[in-house]
């Protein structure tokens, strides 16, 4: 029998040089804008998130800002965008519970800063809420906190929704077929400011979206 000579496999030339490696297409500025966003269980923030960090990120550096120092101990921890009918388009933005009284002392202008940089678009501050059902006691409580009730998370929602604005009453409408309608009625003394009137139909979608609850914003008549 005859042996198969071997064949050697062509040697690589010693001079070939690696390919380049790829430039890191996140940007310093990126990078400092991820630093306001805390996503659960070190998830990836979406394109919308790391605008809105950029967007906290730019006040906080900001020289001409008034509210860069109370910014700048804040972060988010989701954003998102919802259709709102005629009136286009608004972002819902998601700040951790333990944060929320530091949010709701600069509401207001922050919301006026925001809806400056993402133009034609409401922006809508919530407070992480986390409800816990009947069952309580199989998570080793003794006791249920009223705060985190089905009931007391959804008002609690609510008065995030329309924030800074107060809400002046509520009224819930109950139809022939059991559907209920909840009216709510927004401080007058607001009617001016913010250009809270334009929102009414923003708080509504964003409310149904969070709650899964018809509700209709209005002023009463004074």
């Amino acid at each position: 029998w005859l042996k198969r000579p071997r064949l050697r496999r062509p040697e690589k030339p010693r001079d070939q040089k690696a390919p380049p490696r790829k430039p890191c297409s996140t940007s310093p500025a990126m990078l400092n804008a991820r630093k306001k966003i805390v996503k659960e269980k070190g998830a990836a923030p979406t394109e919308l998130e790391e605008e809105v960090g950029k967007a906290l990120f730019d006040i906080e550096v900001s020289p001409s800002s008034d509210i860069k120092a109370d910014v700048r101990d804040l972060y988010i921890t989701a954003a998102k965008e919802l259709e709102v009918g005629k009136s286009g388009k608004a972002i819902i933005v998601y700040f951790p519970f333990r944060l929320w009284k530091a949010v709701r002392k600069i509401q207001a202008r922050l919301i006026r800063e925001l809806e400056k940089k993402f133009s034609k678009k409401h922006v809508v501050f919530v407070a992480n809420r986390t409800i816990l059902d009947k069952n309580f006691r199989r998570k080793g409580l003794k006791v249920r906190p009223r705060s985190r009730t089905l009931t007391s998370v959804h008002d609690s929602i609510l008065e995030d929704v329309v924030g800074p604005t107060e809400i002046f009453g509520k009224r819930t409408r109950i139809s022939v077929d059991g559907s209920k309608l909840l009216k709510i009625f927004l401080d007058p003394k607001d009617k001016d400011k913010e250009n809270v009137e334009a929102k009414l139909a923003t708080f509504a979608a964003v409310y149904k979206t969070l709650t899964n609850k018809e509700a209709t914003f209005s002023f009463p008549v004074v």
